[in-house]
């Protein structure tokens, strides 16, 4: 158990307290009083176990949310949108409360880019959200931009592609045998090890510029394709079987359909030049190295 922090430590709200706020908080809770929002009364444990301080409050009814007003003025949004619409309320709920000349970090998403034809971008690329999730990505990052300066704060945004660490791997996809596309009509596709982009959000409120977007990426670049490969070989698994496009559709589900069709390659030079990060996994090849099983024959789990 964490022992309770000095009440002089400046307070810092976690919105949306996952996987990737529960990494986040062994690297604030020495320098901040952490408070963590849950909607599961039943997290209240965990949460405080991990040095956080638990509120109960739902971005999804604004009547639990007066209390999150004058909480803390270091904010991280991790909090996802709701799964329909065209806005993300949360967000816009949140912005009705949140007060003024806060700092805040938002993890936002990639997919506000849309299909980029595999082309190497930066964050002076046009949004072109193609589908609803990513629409209210792109709703999420307008309004904040919007509070920010209405309300004499800063905000700076990380766009981050797919998530991995040991815990995060397709490992499921590979058992089932699903299929992947032919190398020829396969996508790019961007990753983040999930304590890199704890690491990353800690530079962003520390170093991050207000209104700023920032590619939280890795340097890896591959296709959809090679980086389930390369986690079927780290664990002595079978690569999944390649199929055209025109095939592979009528076997995959929309959402995951979604994810292949869209195909950039994401600059990550702006978080080392300004936030000064520093990659503890540089690759996704680096990551499994540390954390691939022994190999077995092929197809074993």
């Amino acid at each position: 158990m964490s022992q309770p922090k000095p009440f002089g430590l400046p307070r810092l709200l976690i919105l949306g307290c996952g996987d990737v706020g529960m990494r986040l908080l062994p690297l604030l809770r020495d320098r901040f009083r952490v408070f963590a929002l849950t909607s599961q009364p039943a997290r209240c444990a965990d949460l405080r176990a991990a040095g956080a301080i638990p509120i109960v409050a739902d971005l999804d009814h604004a009547q639990s949310m007066p209390r999150l007003a004058r909480l803390a003025r270091v904010i991280v949004h991790l909090a996802p949108p709701q799964s329909s619409g065209d806005q993300d309320r949360r967000t816009r709920r949140l912005c009705a409360i949140l007060p003024e000349g806060a700092h805040l970090v938002y993890v936002s998403t990639s997919g506000v880019y849309g299909d980029c034809a595999g082309a190497a971008i930066d964050e002076t690329r046009s949004v072109n959200p193609r589908n609803a999730r990513a629409v209210r990505r792109v709703d999420a990052e307008q309004a904040l931009r919007q509070w920010a300066r209405r309300s004499q704060s800063r905000v700076s945004i990380l766009r981050v592609p797919g998530i991995y660490a040991a815990d995060r791997l397709p490992l499921e996809r590979l058992k089932k045998g699903s299929p992947a596309l032919l190398a020829e009509e396969d996508v790019y596709t961007n990753h983040i090890h999930a304590d890199d982009l704890a690491r990353i959000i800690v530079l962003a409120l520390a170093r991050g510029l207000p209104g700023r977007v920032y590619h939280a990426v890795d340097d890896s670049d591959m296709k959809m394709a090679a980086y389930f490969d390369a986690v079927a070989d780290a664990h002595g698994m079978a690569r999944p079987p390649r199929l055209p496009r025109a095939a592979l559709e009528l076997q995959v589900s929309p959402m995951l359909l979604s994810f292949m069709s869209e195909s950039r390659r994401l600059s990550n030079r702006r978080i080392k030049r300004e936030l000064g990060v520093r990659l503890t996994y540089p690759t996704v090849q680096d990551a499994l190295a540390t954390m691939g099983l022994p190999p077995g024959p092929p197809g074993e789990p």
